[in-house]
């Protein structure tokens, strides 16, 4: 199990601001300013999103070094679509740029990977059971 400590930081006029400290990195996230944050950081949203974002890169990047594929670097554009998110849909469209000089069944090959990466399967295949209680 990993442990995740988050604390109020309402310093320096930010109200909402929570401290994120996990694996020895600190982290802030906040609310937007239209719901009474002040917009000093990402939002619990956008770190949903990244870590999707993320692990996409880093699964695609380790699979092609293992292969000694010439995969230079990984971009990775999300756009989400959270206008039904109240009906329980949460969409998140991830376009991949692979640059180097990979050919085009590399290419599939390194997609499909990404189609595999431990978030994107946890997101979506995964039961999550959530246990919120008092300390």
């Amino acid at each position: 199990m990993s442990t995740l400590q988050l604390s109020a930081d309402s310093s320096g006029g930010h109200p909402l601001r929570q401290r994120i400290e996990v694996g020895g990195f600190t982290l802030y996230a906040d609310a937007p300013v239209g719901v009474g944050g002040s917009g000093s950081a990402a939002g619990p949203h956008e770190f949903f999103d990244a870590s999707l974002a993320a692990c996409k890169a880093l699964t695609v990047t380790l699979y092609a070094r293992r292969k000694g594929w010439p995969l230079d670097y990984v971009d990775v554009a999300l756009i989400r679509d959270a206008s039904a998110e109240r009906e329980g849909t949460y969409r998140l469209d991830v376009a991949l740029t692979l640059h180097g000089a990979l050919d085009d069944a590399m290419r599939e090959q390194l997609l499909s990977v990404a189609e595999r990466c431990p978030i994107h399967k946890l997101m979506t295949t995964t039961t999550i059971l959530i246990n919120t209680h008092l300390a």
